[in-house]
């Protein structure tokens, strides 16, 4: 009582302090305009002000692998160890300037990146296979890949030759097992196998199968050539295995009552396995905008997720008293994150789906913690994970495809983000969710249509009404009772669950088919050069920092940008390295005048180029050799015996052999063996104006540790 009396005296003999009076704020209307530049300049300061240059460090690492990828030879670990202490001195002394140090702190990123190629090579990589290998081996098994009736894909490691047989180097290999029991994780197996090196890639910045293989420690493929012995079985309690169990477990409960494709389908939704997904469905649903249902990712795990979240608030909301101990809305995004880690296990763990998860996991986690979800932040803090744990899934599809979806839209969220506490009819909450379907198509499409071009060369022109008629069914029908019959199957209790799952997945192929048919000689798509890429990359970084509406501009400009510097022209010639086959352009486009119409390299090609590449009469052939013209004005040689070159060198614009050329030979262009053990494929274009070729070898550069040389 003293107290507070005596504070109250003191109060009134002290005078109080007056505030300065804030001036009053104008109305919008009359407040000065500012120029388009001072809007853009303050549009930066805000992001800045905002800590936005922290969501720039994964686009600064990927810029540095990039450059480490391109570069001829490994970087040096002095070098980098010398720029990387530079760099850490300059952040330590450059506290108090802040240009400065916000500048480093993006180099630091971007030498990150520099480095993390070679880091993770040092303890991931594996010697690569040069040459094939043949003997009896023992080997552990790691990962079953996938199962079918052509045979059993499986990864092997601790390769070790029995008797006679030749010691290989990888630490690891994917082998196809046609007889045997059927194995799991763990198995010791004793087989005669043909090991074969890595294929490179069949067209020049193609997919890189030596590149993902190197860095998933695998250093050749191979086939076992007669029946597998299983030498002992591996431990029931190890986690990979009781994983493959499960996920085979319920593979086989889906066959067992659903048919194809349908239960190839239902097997990639819950498994993650697309090896039992034909063609035909996988076409048919990739043409009407449908491809990323197959792929496990942020759709399927938000859902499952999703799901979880409302039954187990809604349940535990029943018992009476539970919100004096715990928050209900915390302990059900708690279960839920279990749920998105459980299924992100028994998925197979793709790039997408780990990104996913990680999203999944911050945002769940956000709210057990009482923190603001959705943010760009969250975003940056998963791309963040998956590029230190894994940067060799920066250059796939699944991470720029998915990375870039969801960038645009948490970003199209911060713009459009509706108003809070508002009540709306059930009508109203119809019509949005429709309309959120059709704005997340756009986004999304408009956001991937880039990679999904120079990728797969291929587009989605009706993929919005593919999504708009089927992503209700998706969400409401067929991933709940994928829950609720995965749940059901260790009681047997799954087979009326997987029946309304199988009808709704026939649905949707029934209105993917009926898309895809509206997109008839829509789809044509330009091919794109490597350069796209990083126009999409700074595009996206761009979009990503700022939050304003100036955030639209790069995207905007990025549509010439393209057009203008990106667009690549196709092949005058295709030589295959380890086939015979050889294509060249006539007047019906490109002809295959050596080799086999049905061989791998000959498939990636059409679907590469757009063209059928069907056999053609363009060369003149005998014994010896061919000899003709292209109809874009070149001759061409493809010299079989060496009696060929006496009359050929003298004659031919570009000769190509399989074998060792004379020295002598005066043909303008020759592709020879040493030309194709070297640089792979080799993709040509006949330049009028020099009268010469533009050549662009499949593997520009040999010296990486991913390629196979021969000692």
């Amino acid at each position: 009582m003293t107290v507070t009396v005596g504070k109250a005296v003191a109060e009134r003999l002290v005078p109080t302090r007056v505030e300065p009076a804030l001036p009053p704020q104008l109305p919008a209307s009359l407040r000065p305009r500012l120029t388009p530049w001072q809007g853009f300049r303050t549009s930066v300061a805000t992001a800045l002000e905002h800590r936005r240059l922290f969501l720039l460090w994964p686009y600064a690492i990927i810029a540095g692998l990039m450059v480490s990828l391109v570069t001829p030879t490994e970087p040096e670990p002095w070098v980098l160890g010398l720029v990387g202490a530079a760099i850490a001195i300059g952040l330590l002394f450059s506290r108090g300037h802040t240009l400065v140090f916000r500048t480093l702190t993006l180099a630091g990123a971007f030498w990150v990146g520099a480095s993390l190629l070679s880091i993770h090579a040092a303890m991931f990589g594996t010697t690569m296979l040069a040459r094939p290998a043949y003997g009896t081996y023992e080997m552990r098994v790691d990962e079953i890949v996938s199962e079918l009736e052509s045979g059993t894909r499986a990864i092997v490691s601790a390769i070790t030759p029995t008797g006679t047989s030749r010691n290989v180097p990888m630490r690891r290999a994917r082998i196809v097992i046609a007889e045997g029991p059927s194995l799991a994780p763990g198995d010791i197996i004793r087989a005669p196998v043909r090991f074969y090196a890595v294929p490179g890639p069949v067209v020049p910045n193609g997919f890189d199968s030596q590149f993902h293989a190197f860095f998933d420690g695998v250093g050749a493929y191979g086939n076992a050539t007669g029946p597998v012995e299983r030498v002992s079985t591996g431990s029931n309690s190890a986690p990979e295995r009781v994983i493959d169990g499960i996920r085979r477990g319920i593979a086989a409960r889906i066959d067992l009552d659903l048919r194809q494709p349908t239960a190839g389908i239902a097997r990639a939704l819950i498994t993650g396995d697309q090896s039992a997904v034909p063609d035909e469905a996988r076409e048919t649903m990739a043409a009407a905008g449908l491809a990323h249902v197959l792929s496990v990712s942020g759709l399927h795990l938000t859902i499952v997720a999703g799901l979880v979240l409302v039954t187990l608030r809604g349940g535990l909301a029943l018992v009476s008293g539970i919100h004096r101990f715990a928050s209900v809305k915390r302990v059900a995004a708690a279960g839920a994150v279990v749920a998105a880690l459980a299924y992100f296990a028994i998925s197979g763990g793709n790039v997408a789906a780990l990104r996913s998860t990680i999203m999944l996991v911050l945002v769940l986690g956000a709210i057990v913690f009482g923190r603001r979800a959705l943010t760009m932040r969250n975003v940056a803090i998963a791309a963040l994970i998956v590029i230190a744990t894994d940067p060799a899934s920066v250059f796939r599809p699944s991470f720029q495809l998915s990375f870039a979806a969801v960038v645009a839209l948490i970003g199209a969220w911060e713009l459009m983000r509706p108003p809070e506490g508002r009540e709306k009819s059930l009508l109203a909450r119809t019509g949005g969710y429709l309309w959120g379907i059709v704005l997340t198509s756009l986004i999304a499409g408009a956001a991937t249509l880039l990679f999904s071009v120079y990728h797969f060369q291929q587009t989605s022109p009706l993929g919005v009404l593919g999504n708009l008629f089927t992503l209700p069914l998706v969400g409401f029908v067929m991933m709940p009772f994928a829950v609720l019959a995965t749940l059901a199957m260790p009681f047997g209790w799954e087979a009326p669950f997987l029946a309304v799952m199988g009808w709704s997945i026939d649905r949707m192929l029934e209105l993917g088919g009926l898309v895809a048919s509206w997109s008839s000689g829509l789809d044509a798509s330009p091919l794109l050069a490597p350069v796209a890429l990083l126009l999409g990359l700074t595009a996206l970084a761009w979009f990503t920092f700022l939050s304003t509406w100036h955030r639209l501009i790069a995207p905007v400009l990025l549509v010439p940008a393209v057009l203008l510097f990106a667009v690549d022209r196709p092949p005058d010639v295709l030589i295959a390295d380890t086939t015979q086959a050889v294509a060249l352009r006539g007047d019906a486009g490109l002809q295959l005048v050596a080799g086999k119409a049905d061989s791998f390299a000959v498939g990636v090609w059409r679907e590469t180029y757009g063209e059928a590449i069907e056999p053609g009469a363009l060369l003149s052939c005998d014994s010896i050799g061919c000899f003709g013209a292209s109809s874009r004005g070149f001759t061409v040689s493809i010299v079989r015996d060496p009696a060929g070159f006496y009359e050929d060198c003298g004659m031919a614009d570009l000769l190509i052999a399989r074998r060792a050329i004379p020295a002598n030979c005066a043909a303008d262009t020759v592709i020879d063996a040493a030309a194709l053990a070297r640089g792979g494929v080799q993709w040509l274009r006949w330049d009028e104006a020099r009268g010469g070729f533009e050549i662009r070898p499949a593997i520009p550069q040999l010296s990486r540790p991913w390629r196979a040389t021969l000692p």
